[in-house]
């Protein structure tokens, strides 16, 4: 049996959000209007408890294994309904883990009911995957902050009702300055726009003009809110694979049920020897790329040490995603040109499989973590010896 082969128990789990998916989160997202926060889909997977199980309980996040089951399933289904999910855990888990009671309190039974739409504001133009290069300024005011600058490509916005803003509250120290805070929707000085993507999910741009936070409203340490985005996107970085793995495995259905069924050279399309041979590098990628993002979120659960669960977490997404794209593509190719039709299941996943090889961290990012981890458990290990062959002399 594999050592990642699913319990009965999570079989049925994935059984049950397959069929709240395909009965009533497909009918409402496809009534959603494409680039806005579908709020009607939102508490259709509140009143099925699907949210709720993003917390693990008071204070914590949900088993890392549980969300990429989750995830991965809905993206099979509804990338619409996955994304939502998505976004209300990434706008959440920066209160959730480094909030105040009083905090999560606030905010968490409406995002798990989802009544309460959350958003992560960290991007800005001139700073995505040198997040330690904010330019947002949080200056002194009395006993609080104002807010002052631009957030952009920020999930949810600019229709969130709550979002974890992180700003520079120190300037030049980088990392070393920036603070993590809560920033209710409907804020003094606080205003937004749409930005049209490529994938029609609701993203925008915030323009902070003066914005007041309190003491209260800080997360985690003043200046310490790099460690608080980072922990936030490890928690999540597993089960972006899992959202690939979910897409990659619904492309790779729809060109098994095509190439049978297709007649073209006098047989099915699939008993010519380049597309089984393609059909066979998309199988063998969705499951490596599933045992890699199983294997890094079983890490997590186990509470395996933190540069362990970083490395195994970037591998999971850099490789589900690399896969996910692949196999996308592959799938359109031996579809032809009715895959690119407006509509067709494939044209969709071609524009919703582009995102997750930049967002929360983008593959180069990924493969600098991999190595960077790789050089210095590789110096450790030689100054172990070291140490240790000392000790016998």
């Amino acid at each position: 049996m594999s050592a990642f082969a699913l319990t009965g128990e999570q079989r049925a789990y994935v059984r049950q959000v397959r069929e709240v998916a395909v009965a009533e989160l497909v009918p409402l997202a496809e009534r959603g209007v494409e680039g806005t926060v579908n709020r009607p889909l939102l508490a259709a997977m509140g009143r099925h408890g699907l949210l709720a199980r993003l917390f693990g309980g008071t204070g914590r996040s949900a088993a890392a294994m549980e969300l990429c089951l989750l995830r991965e399933t809905l993206a099979e289904v509804c990338t619409d309904a996955e994304t939502a999910l998505a976004l209300q855990a990434l706008g959440s888990y920066p209160f959730v883990l480094f909030g105040t009671d009083e905090i999560a309190a606030r905010y968490s039974d409406g995002v798990a009911a989802g009544t309460v739409v959350a958003s992560f504001a960290l991007s800005e133009a001139e700073a995505g995957s040198d997040a330690a290069a904010l330019a947002l300024r949080a200056e002194p005011d009395g006993d609080g902050w104002r807010l002052t600058g631009e957030k952009t490509w920020i999930s949810n916005a600019p229709e969130a009702d709550v979002y974890t803003v992180f700003a520079r509250t120190t300037p030049h120290a980088r990392a070393r300055g920036i603070t993590a805070f809560v920033v209710p929707g409907d804020a003094a000085g606080l205003s937004g726009e749409h930005l049209d993507m490529l994938a029609p999910h609701a993203l925008g741009r915030l323009t902070f003009d003066g914005v007041r936070v309190s003491a209260a409203d800080v997360l985690g340490e003043v200046d310490g809110g790099f460690k608080v985005a980072m922990r936030t996107l490890d928690v999540l970085r597993p089960s972006v694979g899992a959202f690939a793995v979910g897409m990659a495995q619904a492309a790779l259905d729809a060109a098994l049920s095509h190439t049978t069924r297709r007649q073209a050279f006098g047989g099915p399309l699939s008993d010519q020897q380049a597309v089984s041979h393609l059909l066979a590098e998309m199988a063998t990628r969705v499951a490596a790329s599933r045992l890699l993002v199983y294997a890094a979120a079983a890490a997590h659960d186990a509470g395996e040490p933190p540069d362990q669960l970083t490395r195994q977490a970037a591998m999971a997404k850099l490789f589900a995603t690399e896969s996910a794209q692949y196999v996308v593509d592959t799938a359109i190719q031996l579809h032809g040109a009715r895959a690119l039709q407006r509509g067709h299941l494939l044209e969709r996943l071609y524009r919703d499989v582009r995102a997750p090889r930049i967002y929360e961290g983008a593959s180069e990012v990924q493969r600098t973590i991999i190595g960077r981890s790789l050089v210095q458990a590789e110096i450790a290990r030689h100054e172990n010896a070291r140490a240790d062959t000392r000790q016998e002399g």
